[in-house]
């Protein structure tokens, strides 16, 4: 028998994972399909023309975005206009079917995971590598449960406590993608000006900054801290994510949060911009070692147990 084609080798063991992973999942057909259309020597416009689609729908195909992904007879439309091996069709195929399971974020409601929000948790699920840089707050992964409650508190101030719970649980199962067997390379930098600003309590801080500490420790995290002192320090105006996915099908994609929505950058231009620009900040940044001396002073000076 012979071997499988290297695209579909590649995507074969997508099909043995035990988790859900609609996201990534729905970005690999979209990917997959794209790459049989160039192979058949159709522009975009073309192959939607000939199946009747518009062409924002084959777009929307082809990105893998939106909550669901696109149905079964439509991806065998398309297969079919590109003449796919049987073979490759059934695996991708397969893969599609797969898409269709829910992931355990996609049970909370719209209120709580609006689409952006829904895509970016389903993204950061399925990633081998997480870049993450902030300026206000603890990045969500590391935050602890009472830290949570006080940022939502901050920029809710009139939400019910039931709404505040259920976001702060929501917080924390996110979390727990860091203590998975397969766990992401988490690196996050983060403003010294973070430690400093009093959230909650002093002791909600301290257990905070305790927390950093211990998840320094954990061989897939790195963590660096940008001093005040560094007056010239080339950080983006904005909280940057930027996620890196396995293998070389999936393209890197910058996550840019804004108040009530955020952007996905997927161009290589783009996202080759804000990687190095991660690179410059944390070369400018404390070392991992030295960032954890600063935790280990903060914690014992300004948050020290009265």
């Amino acid at each position: 028998m012979s071997a499988a084609p290297p695209r579909i080798s590649r995507l074969e063991p997508y099909l043995e994972r035990t988790a859900p992973a609609p996201t990534l999942l729905k970005m690999l057909v979209g990917v997959q399909l794209a790459g049989y259309r160039e192979d058949a020597g159709l522009s975009q416009d073309q192959a939607a023309r000939e199946l009747r689609f518009s062409p924002a729908k084959l777009s929307r195909i082809e990105s893998g975005k939106g909550r669901r992904p696109p149905t079964e007879n439509d991806v065998r439309a398309l297969l079919e206009l590109y003449g796919t091996d049987p073979y490759e069709a059934s695996v991708l195929l397969k893969l599609l079917q797969r898409a269709g399971e829910p992931g355990w974020w996609q049970r909370y409601d719209k209120r709580l995971m609006p689409e952006w929000f829904d895509r970016l948790v389903g993204l950061q699920e399925a990633a081998a590598t997480i870049r993450t840089f902030e300026i206000q707050y603890v990045p969500g992964l590391l935050q602890t449960a009472d830290y949570t409650r006080a940022v939502v508190e901050r920029g809710l101030p009139n939400a019910p406590a039931g709404e505040v719970q259920r976001r702060v649980e929501l917080r924390m199962r996110r979390a727990e993608l860091l203590h998975r067997a397969d766990a992401p390379q988490l690196w996050a930098i983060i403003d010294e000006s973070v430690l400093l600003r009093v959230l909650g309590s002093r002791d909600v801080m301290r257990e905070q900054l305790e927390h950093l500490i211990t998840m320094a420790g954990q061989p897939h995290v790195t963590l660096q801290i940008v001093p005040l002192d560094v007056t010239n320090a080339s950080a983006p105006a904005i909280p940057v994510t930027y996620l890196r996915f396995g293998g070389s099908d999936l393209p890197d994609v910058v996550y840019l949060e804004h108040i009530r929505s955020a952007n996905f950058l997927e161009d290589l231009d783009e996202t080759e911009e804000y990687r190095v620009a991660l690179d410059r900040l944390a070369d400018e940044a404390l070392t991992p070692r030295e960032s954890l001396e600063m935790l280990r002073e903060t914690v014992s000076g300004r948050y020290a147990a009265r």
